[in-house]
């Protein structure tokens, strides 16, 4: 009769095929880095789209209208470009746009030398507009001196908000969002990740543990915040902490418990691993937890070869 234990391995299908297996792997290495890559692409992309672009044609527009030299008919000391001769000043020489008007010669020319793969403008305000972004609004000055100028905005808001009418307006604005019906469940939760991301934490955490809680033999993830009350330290007979168990997947939430030390387990992970486990639900596990844990599994069918070799001599 064939051992029940060899049918039933018999019946699973083989998880380690080795093709399979080794693709797996190929998507562990990647997948990260790619993910982060396309994360910050897209953040970079929606900032560009949506704020530097439209920051940059407000400036180059109220540029273009400063310095624009249109004129509707050829000045009567300018000279057309068709008499300009090769070698001759071009200063007072006006070229002739397709809408009849007239801009220097000069504007015209650095927009024809550098326009590259983008077609030729035709109208006099599109020559100046396109002259102004050569000219005085190029990516390497343009990129620093919004990054420069963003993150001033940044602090000055973030000093408006420290001061008391900041967070009355604050507050007012955020009522007004929650009355809406939809955008107050999406604006919760990104508000929820943000103030979970970037808040100063209002509580220090010492150390990660793991205690058997709601009960013996389930292990809950907390985080110690300090020693508990003399009363129950008092009442337990032995030292007693504070432990923070956060919830999953946003741990910004959790609930406080007092736990006696001894029962206390000391994981060695940081704090910024152990919010990775909680938020992703457990699918983050740290590193060094991990390998230990592949190590363990390694050495687990030798472990049992070892304990068979025995019965089978005996």
């Amino acid at each position: 009769m064939p051992d029940k234990r060899e049918k039933n391995t018999r019946s699973q299908p083989s998880a380690d095929h080795p093709f399979r297996g080794a693709v797996l792997r190929g998507l562990a290495v990647v997948v990260p880095p790619l993910l982060t890559i396309v994360i910050f692409i897209w953040v970079g992309g929606t900032v560009n789209l949506y704020v530097l672009r439209p920051v940059s044609a407000g400036v180059r527009n109220a540029l273009a209208w400063q310095l624009a030299d249109i004129r509707e008919e050829l000045p009567p000391e300018g000279i057309p470009e068709k008499d300009l001769h090769p070698g001759a000043d071009a200063t007072d020489c006006y070229h002739e746009t397709s809408d009849g008007k007239y801009v220097p010669y000069l504007v015209y020319d650095m927009v024809r030398r550098n326009h590259g793969t983008e077609p030729l403008p035709q109208t006099a305000k599109g020559l100046y507009r396109r002259y102004v972004e050569l000219r005085y609004l190029p990516p390497h000055r343009v990129v620093p001196a919004f990054l420069a100028v963003f993150i001033f905005v940044l602090y000055l808001l973030g000093k408006f908000m420290a001061a008391g009418i900041g967070r009355i307006f604050v507050g007012a604005f955020e009522r007004g969002i929650l009355q809406l019906p939809l955008v107050r469940n999406v604006y919760s939760s990104v508000k929820q990740v943000s103030d979970f991301l970037f808040s100063p934490r209002q509580i220090e955490y010492t150390r990660v543990v793991a205690i058997e809680y709601p009960r013996t033999g389930i292990w809950s993830l907390g985080l110690v915040t300090g020693e508990s009350m003399i009363d129950i330290r008092a009442a337990a007979n032995e030292p007693v902490v504070s432990v923070l168990v956060p919830t999953s997947p946003m741990p910004i939430t959790g609930y406080t418990i007092n736990v006696k030390k001894s029962e206390a387990l000391d994981l060695n992970i940081t704090i910024e691993q152990a919010f990775q486990f909680i938020v992703s639900c457990g699918v983050v596990v740290p590193p060094q937890q991990l390998q230990e844990a592949l190590e363990k599994k390694a050495k687990a069918p030798q472990l049992e070869s070892d304990a068979a070799q025995p019965d089978a001599a005996g």
